[in-house]
């Protein structure tokens, strides 16, 4: 192979002649030099890289650990609206219940005839007390602290209902053991409360009961609720029952043919006491009924209601 080579200095031209095979070593070994050349910079350039992997890797990893707090997030949400609505419903309930408290009570105040400011069930209890410095507003309804209130109002609502239970018990016991009503199931008056003839002497004597005439064996009943403190016989009043029904009120019952009870008893109004019979001073079946306040007789015709 022939080269031919200029020198403008000199102005000369010279022919190089060079054999095959150096001109393909040469040849090999620029090229074996641009390959390593080349591979200095790929080394180079894979260093460079391996360097910035770290940042992109860091930038994953944030991504996987925001989408499992968002999701975490998304749970503790469904969770709280859960136990939002439980306590909700809870308190409908505890409401609903308070709603019909207040209507029984208000109806148990009218049935009673009891004066409505005594139990109010139309409106708040009343409250108050000095402000306190240093309060904080609320700003987000607490729900804990409104059932708290609701379960409070619903105790103080018990607490009505039971007062108001017990004025009305007390109320049916005084009605109970008031004597009132006749002491026989059938029968009429054979002899009125005062001065009359008697039967026996034909002379003028104070009759302390009022007589009520019926068949031998009827039901002698009690006009009232009480306790029996006395079952016996008594002169003049043969075979008697009396009856004591508190604040100084005792009913007595005589002439009977036998008791059905036994001293000690409690009894209702309306229940049996003994037989009508014609025992002691008497003039045939009837019962002597009388009325005792304070160991003194009354008329029994205004418990009678005759």
């Amino acid at each position: 192979m022939n080269l031919v080579l200029l020198f403008r200095r000199r102005g000369e031209l010279r022919n190089l002649h060079l054999p095959h095979r150096l001109l393909i070593g040469g040849a090999s070994a620029a090229l074996l030099v641009l390959l390593s050349m080349a591979f200095v910079a790929g080394m180079q350039l894979g260093q460079r890289s391996q360097g910035r992997m770290p940042q992109t890797a860091s930038v994953s990893e944030w991504a996987r650990t925001l989408g499992d707090q968002k999701q975490e997030i998304g749970e503790l949400r469904t969770q709280l609206q859960e136990r939002i609505d439980a306590i909700a419903a809870r308190m409908g309930q505890v409401n609903a219940h308070v709603i019909r408290l207040d209507a029984l009570g208000k109806r148990l105040t009218e049935m009673a005839d009891i004066d409505d400011r005594e139990f109010d069930f139309d409106a708040a209890p009343s409250t108050g007390g000095p402000e306190t410095e240093g309060g904080i507003a609320a700003q987000v309804p607490d729900l804990s602290r409104m059932l708290s209130e609701l379960e409070e109002r619903v105790a103080l609502r018990d607490a009505q209902l039971s007062v108001l239970e017990n004025v009305i018990l007390q109320r049916e016991l005084r009605e109970q053991i008031v004597p009132d009503g006749r002491p026989v199931r059938r029968g009429f008056i054979s002899s009125y409360y005062g001065e009359r003839q008697d039967p026996f002497s034909g002379h003028q004597a104070f009759h302390k009961g009022v007589d009520f005439a019926g068949t031998m064996g009827a039901d002698v009943i009690s006009v009232a609720a009480g306790i029996v403190t006395y079952v016996g016989e008594k002169s003049g009043f043969g075979h008697i029952v009396e009856v004591s029904h508190g604040n100084g009120l005792v009913t007595r019952y005589a002439h009977n043919k036998a008791a059905t009870v036994k001293v000690g008893d409690t009894v209702q109004r309306g229940q049996t006491l003994a037989l009508m019979g014609s025992t002691g001073r008497s003039t045939g079946p009837h019962v002597h009924f009388e009325v005792l306040r304070d160991g003194r007789p009354v008329n029994p015709l205004s418990f009678i209601g005759q």
